[in-house]
């Protein structure tokens, strides 16, 4: 529980810190949980958006995807905290939103994840 607590400070605290954590698995993560619906090749959309440089960017930021009413009206920044939130409970994180995935509740697979995703460039 510690090490889960303390990956996710350094998320927060610093992408880069992270991203010398646990990239590959984070990429598994992905694989597994995100990969049918996110690519992350730029300008390649599937489902959802393309994760290609997904921190730093604005919510709804992409041409070409069909994003909810209510993430056009959030206002976000794709933030290492932004994203944690997000993906831990979607439905909870932006009512009226429309990704279908549930959740990832384990902070540290988020946390690899974030590492993973902060690798992306």
């Amino acid at each position: 529980m510690k090490t889960a607590l303390l990956a996710l400070a350094c998320c927060a605290a610093s992408i880069s810190a992270c991203a010398e954590g646990e990239i590959q698995k984070g990429a598994d993560v992905f694989a597994t949980q995100c990969a049918e619906c996110h690519s992350l090749k730029e300008g390649k959309n599937k489902k959802g958006p393309s994760l290609f440089a997904l921190l730093g960017r604005p919510a709804a930021g992409l041409a070409g995807v069909a994003y909810s009413d209510a993430m056009k009206a959030s206002k976000w920044s794709w933030t290492a905290e932004k994203v944690d939130s997000y993906i831990s409970a979607p439905k909870l994180a932006l009512p009226g939103g429309t990704m279908k995935f549930e959740g990832l509740s384990d902070p540290r697979a988020r946390a690899d994840l974030l590492a993973f995703l902060a690798s992306v460039k």
